[in-house]
């Protein structure tokens, strides 16, 4: 088997050794100096010196990086909705003008205005645009991202945005993750409360994705103005007696989203910008994984996820881009990162965990998000001698080399 050594970096850093939950010091993260990193076959083979590699492994053909570079594992982003078309900068404006969410519906705004857009694009329309938007994750160091569905709301357009997810993935270097989430809200056209339109998808919609395995995971909205607690459950509980994974927008503008998530045993809950010292404890207590999501937080001008306090709690905390046409548009993971770290006091480990092995847990993966022998061969190379300067220049730092499975 040919195997490839890359390197040498000033500085490697494998984030390897750092605990599975709860804050992260920094003197805890591992910096190799001069480190190298041994591929074959798409995956890690070792990680250490570099001189001691080359003489470890004599036949390895040599992959020789240039000049100060510092290299960690490719980035994870674990919560996106990039399938879509259409924009929405005329929210953006009547928001920072005064507009409530009403008025901009009414207006024919919101998520609504999206959904319109969005089932009048062809298939291959929408795999072109997911395609780029991957381009530009890419050229930013994400080598994993969910992409969830939910600008088609009926079944017909659902399975199209899950087909054109697919057909972008398979066009692409970024693995993907595609995720469902048909209740994002009650379609207008629909004509039925909340629960009688998630029935609807658990009845028509769900059986075709088992069917055809366009996806193994799916989320929802709970909102009183989406999808009530109360009628979120249920439909959530359903889908993982079907074998789904699960995954939630939760207390995002009031509370009870992160208690059905530990209820029906989710693998994450994203958003919890309002989320106090009750849901705090209960999340430190279960096993699902909370993800902020600053973009969010910048585009709405609301507070950030509590992460300061999730972390000294004990939990697992994720960070994602939360990438989309409303609410957070920017889509730049590091820059959202390292602006939240700013505000929640974030030591540097607390957030490449975050945006790495982390976040690769809130997605059921653990191949990814370290440098460790048996790991994807998924790597982001800054060009620079010092690992602090890739935050402290919140995101206008930008990636000289990103390799997918080594290439």
């Amino acid at each position: 088997m040919s195997t490839t050594l890359i390197g040498p970096f000033r500085q490697l850093l494998p984030l390897t050794g750092l605990p599975e939950r709860g804050a992260i010091a920094d003197e805890q993260l591992l910096v190799i100096p001069e480190g190298g990193v041994l591929v074959a076959a798409g995956k890690i083979v070792a990680v250490g010196k570099w001189q001691d590699l080359r003489q470890q492994y004599p036949t390895a053909v040599l992959e020789e990086v240039a000049g100060d570079q510092v290299l960690l594992p490719g980035l994870v982003d674990a919560h996106t909705h990039i399938c879509f078309a259409g924009s929405r900068a005329q929210d953006f404006a009547a928001r920072n003008a005064g507009k409530s969410y009403l008025e901009m519906a009414q207006a024919g705004g919101g998520i609504w205005s999206t959904v319109q857009h969005t089932r009048a694009t062809s298939q291959d329309a929408l795999t072109a645009l997911t395609r780029a938007r991957l381009d530009r994750l890419l050229a930013n160091g994400v080598t994993t991202v969910e992409i969830k569905s939910g600008y088609g709301l009926n079944v017909v357009e659902e399975l199209k945005l899950l087909h054109a997810i697919e057909a972008a993935a398979d066009q692409h270097q970024v693995a993907v993750v595609p995720t469902c989430l048909a209740a994002h809200l009650v379609p207008k056209d629909f004509g039925g409360p909340p629960e009688a339109y998630l029935q609807y998808l658990l009845d028509e919609l769900v059986p075709v994705i088992e069917q055809e395995g366009y996806c193994r995971r799916f989320d929802i909205f709970i909102e009183q103005s989406a999808f009530p607690a109360a009628v979120a459950r249920p439909y959530l509980l359903a889908l993982k007696e079907r074998g789904f994974a699960l995954t939630v927008h939760g207390d995002q503008f009031t509370t009870g989203g992160s208690q059905v998530a530990i209820d029906c045993g989710a693998l994450s809950v994203d958003h919890l910008e309002v989320s106090g010292e009750r849901e705090i404890a209960q999340l430190a207590n279960s096993q699902v994984i909370p993800v902020a999501l600053p973009g969010a937080t910048i585009g709405l001008g609301c507070a950030f996820a509590p992460a300061r306090r999730l972390l000294n709690a004990g939990c697992a905390l994720a960070i994602a881009s939360d990438w989309n046409p409303g609410s957070a548009p920017q889509g730049n993971l590091l820059l959202q990162a390292a602006v939240l770290a700013t505000f929640e006091k974030l030591t540097t480990a607390e957030v490449f965990a975050g945006i790495t092995q982390r976040a690769a847990r809130a997605l059921g993966l653990t191949d990814r998000g370290m440098l460790a022998t048996g790991c994807r061969a998924d790597l982001v190379a800054f060009p620079t001698n010092d690992y602090r300067e890739i935050l402290y220049q919140q995101g206008s730092l930008v990636p000289s080399r990103v390799w997918c499975e080594g290439g």
